[in-house]
């Protein structure tokens, strides 16, 4: 008897809580506490280090990060979901390791008497393909618009122009611009992979893909050469021309009609690269069983991918994309495995693989569920949410039997802007691993941050961890484990 009765003394400082029927807050302050964002950083720091080469999923350095994120789990006491993968989940996934930067080289064109050849510079103004063939190729430019040929709706970006054996210069996205229903039809032209396959198709040589960031969600093609370019080098094609860059685009889709043309210069791109095209990658999944006879059997799915875009000419090391959301939910898991206060549900924390290459690790996840899927009360996922002043709980205005476990706790211990809004269609192409889940019918949040505080380097070499704010990465971490916590005892949720 006396043993319960210091026990409970010694506990009532640290806890507080109340029967999660009542559906009041759940907090373990020694547990809250334990989230730190030196600690946060180090896993980031982790992460984003050189000896994972950029965590490209497929390859040798992806699996290696994943192991290391098993580790942590398991000394944490999470447990696997029960089955026969253990933490890993695992799915094909083809790989193109990129060995060197390779060159792009602008040529005069016919009649360009006196003009010098530029070779580009290797990052700031290309970047190698992520899927490029091995070769190399030369080529007159022909600037071909989105690269779509799409009869269905009466567009051909290619009609009228000649791309054999030359050097397609095309755009991402799509001529339609609106976020409605108008677009659905186009999201099959919006893929990368749609657009390498047709202008291969068309016999071009090679491809330049106006945009400067890395990319291994594209095709690899047998022979097939191409470079990502910097809008500046695109401006530098079209000298004599008497059109500028950034003119063509709004041309366009003003009139949803294509502006394709023969640019004159040549160009030369090389290459040399690896392809894997047996390779798996895997997700890393652990559990944090819930204690409940009866709710342990419904789950909350907690995910953020871990892949990056890899080493394609040199580091490019995924710090706040997303290193900074797996450091999120590593300190979210951590507290609440060591919580006294344990979760009524089970919660599942997911580190996706094959984000960048198409979202294949979520799509694996929805198509053999880690957890019956009428069982799971939602799913939320982060991603870059480790640099800005406050959040953003998209989602959360749909499902405010779920936003309120993070509001309040924000409101009492957080003290960050929060903010959110309703779930919305997203007509065109999935671009996040909650859209999945979003569309396989789970309900589905996302944690964002807002009020940017440092520069913001997407799939660029300088995406290190000078560009993260371990302060807000905290807060994210926090916010979790309050959040997910006492929606997990939510026994009326």
């Amino acid at each position: 008897m006396l043993k319960k009765l210091l026990f409970t003394f010694v506990l009532l400082p640290v806890l507080f809580f109340r029967s999660f029927s009542q559906q009041e807050e759940l907090i373990d302050f020694k547990s809250f506490h334990l989230i730190s964002s030196h600690d946060l950083l180090d896993y980031a720091a982790e992460l984003s280090s050189g000896k994972y080469e950029g965590r490209l999923s497929g390859s040798p350095g992806y699996e290696n990060a994943a192991r290391w994120i098993a580790g942590k789990l398991k000394e944490w006491g999470l447990k696997p979901v029960p089955g026969d993968s253990g933490f890993f989940h695992w799915f094909p996934n083809p790989y193109t390791k990129v060995i060197n930067p390779g060159s792009v080289v602008i040529l005069p064109g016919k009649g360009e008497k006196g003009e010098k050849k530029k070779k580009l510079a290797f990052p700031q103004e290309y970047y190698p393909g992520s899927n490029a063939a091995s070769g190399k190729v030369s080529g007159e430019v022909v600037y071909a618009g989105f690269g779509i040929s799409a009869p269905g709706l009466k567009y051909d970006d290619y009609e009228n122009i000649d791309v054999k054996s030359k050097i397609v210069l095309i755009e991402p996205g799509v001529p339609y611009t609106g976020n409605d229903s108008l677009l659905l039809p186009w999201e099959p032209y919006s893929y990368h992979r749609y657009k390498f396959q047709r202008a291969r198709e068309l016999g071009a040589a090679g491809l330049l893909y106006v945009g400067l960031t890395a990319n291994p969600n594209t095709s690899w093609l047998e022979g097939f050469v191409y470079a990502h370019i910097s809008e500046p080098v695109a401006d530098i094609l079209l000298q004599g021309t008497g059109r500028k860059y950034a003119e063509l685009k709004p041309a366009i889709t003003s009139k949803m009609l294509p502006v394709s043309f023969a640019v004159h210069k040549r160009v030369t791109i090389t290459a040399e690269t690896i392809h894997f095209p047996g390779s798996f990658s895997c997700n890393v999944a652990g559990i944090i069983e819930g204690s409940d006879p009866e709710l342990k059997n419904e789950a909350i799915i907690i995910g953020a991918h871990l892949d990056a875009v890899g080493s394609p000419g040199m580091l490019f090391p995924g710090a706040l994309d997303n290193a900074s959301g797996c450091s999120d939910l590593l300190g979210a898991a951590h507290a609440m495995a060591t919580s006294a206060i344990k979760p009524a549900r089970t919660v599942i924390f997911v580190f996706f693989g094959g984000e960048e290459c198409g979202l294949y690790g979520s799509k694996y996840s929805v198509q053999d569920p880690l957890w019956p899927f009428e069982k799971v009360k939602f799913m939320i996922n982060l991603d870059m949410v480790g640099n800005g002043t406050g959040f953003h709980l998209s989602g959360g205005l749909s499902y405010p039997e779920i936003y309120r476990h993070f509001k309040e706790s924000n409101e009492k211990y957080i003290h960050r802007e929060l903010s959110s809004s309703e779930t919305r269609i997203s007509y065109g192409r999935p671009r996040t691993d909650g859209a999945i889940f979003e569309k396989a019918g789970y309900k589905t949040l996302g944690l964002w941050t807002t009020g940017t505080v440092k520069p913001v380097f997407y799939h660029q070499p300088l995406d290190n961890t000078d560009g993260l704010t371990p302060e807000i990465m905290e807060d994210a971490a926090k916010l979790l484990y309050l959040g997910i916590l006492n929606a997990a005892n939510d026994g009326e949720l």
